[in-house]
């Protein structure tokens, strides 16, 4: 198999396990191979790493609705990397994050032919992904509607005439905190993902236009992190390094508004495709889990600062945040109405409460 970046050779793998890496610096972060090894272990661990990565490719196993997303395609739950892997390469493994695929050796078929950024996709699969309904579509049909999107909540790609939104539902509530959250970031001088309320299929929703194209990727921390520990390298030093205001903004925000799903897969790098350059972080996006530990000024435990193998290191929210303002200084480019709490008095008090506490102690 050989991995690609658009029109790329990268890396190729046997099914012996022995690989070959083309191009070192267009690797993708999150995949090791071993090369120039006869070691039964080592071939067999670059196997596991190739269909792990290929599997990160596809849904994520809590994702609401898998059952009926699995089912439309004769898969199941209970599935291995291999497995997983198996189905992600059905569609080439393609995702609209990036413009990494895979190919057979053999096979003739050019990124310019599948690439998802130039090809329709199936608006029916949205329906699946996002109320849970049983259809019956091929595979080819299924590439990237909903699969590369990691999270929770039911959500997917709709292409519409000025490109790709991403349309996200959960209940209610998920859209309210998320739609209320990314308003209250938008007043503050920081890259950010808009947020804006919709309708699909008389169901509230919260859509987004796509950041990723041909020219620009995003690779989550997750992603780095694998990249950095296999490097010998530390995360959150590199992060500061390229990035630092992005880094401290995103704490912050995510302090002020009680954002406590902050994990590794929802942040991350904005990335070059052409040169392969991390540019900056990507724009902060995902607030369905906004106001949450918001009965004190702490927060929760932050889960953007954490050691070199990515384990927290006890900090609140709060601590992450004060320390962020003795780094930078925040610029509200728009005032904040408290009218946009509508009947949440309570977030309305915790958020000035913990405005005051981070800006006037």
């Amino acid at each position: 198999m050989i991995i690609m970046h658009g029109d790329i050779a990268v890396a190729g793998i046997g099914k012996n396990g022995i690989a070959k890496i083309f191009v070192p610096d267009r690797m993708p972060y999150d995949l090791y191979f071993e090369e120039k090894t006869t070691d039964i272990d080592s071939l067999v661990q670059n196997l596991e790493n190739f269909y792990h990565w290929c599997s990160t490719r596809l849904i994520h196993i809590d994702r609401k609705y898998i059952k009926e997303i699995f089912g439309s395609i004769g898969a199941t739950q209970q599935m291995t990397d291999r497995d997983r892997a198996q189905i992600a390469l059905s569609y080439h493994a393609l995702s609209l994050l990036d413009i990494y695929w895979v190919r057979d050796d053999e096979e003739q078929v050019f990124f310019s032919d599948i690439n998802l950024y130039e090809h329709s996709l199936s608006n029916a699969f949205a329906d699946l992904s996002l109320r849970g309904r049983s259809m019956s579509v091929e595979n080819n049909h299924l590439i990237a509607d909903d699969l590369s999107t990691p999270g929770m909540f039911p959500k997917a790609w709709i292409r519409e005439e000025d490109g790709f939104y991403l349309i996200k539902d959960g209940d209610e509530d998920a859209v309210e905190r998320e739609l209320l959250a990314s308003r209250i970031a938008g007043c503050f001088d920081v890259p950010l993902i808009q947020y804006e309320e919709s309708i699909y299929d008389d169901l509230r929703v919260s859509r987004s236009k796509i950041i990723t194209s041909l020219d620009i990727s995003i690779v989550s921390m997750d992603a780095f992190l694998i990249y950095t520990i296999n490097h010998d390298l530390n995360c959150l030093n590199e992060v500061l390094r390229k990035d630092s205001y992005g880094y401290y903004m995103m704490n912050i925000i995510d302090y002020l508004v009680g954002n406590t799903d902050r994990h590794k897969g929802n942040w991350g790098w904005l990335v070059d495709n052409q040169t392969g350059e991390r540019l900056r972080l990507h724009e902060l996006m995902d607030f369905n889990k906004a106001f949450n530990s918001y009965d004190t000024t702490d927060g929760a435990i932050c889960q953007t600062v954490f050691d070199k193998t990515g384990k927290p290191d006890g900090q609140t929210q709060y601590d992450a945040a004060k320390t962020a303002t003795r780094n930078i200084s925040p610029k509200l480019t728009t005032n904040i109405d408290d009218n946009w709490f509508g009947e949440h008095d309570t977030w309305r008090e915790m958020f000035h409460r913990r405005m005051d506490r981070l800006f006037c102690n």
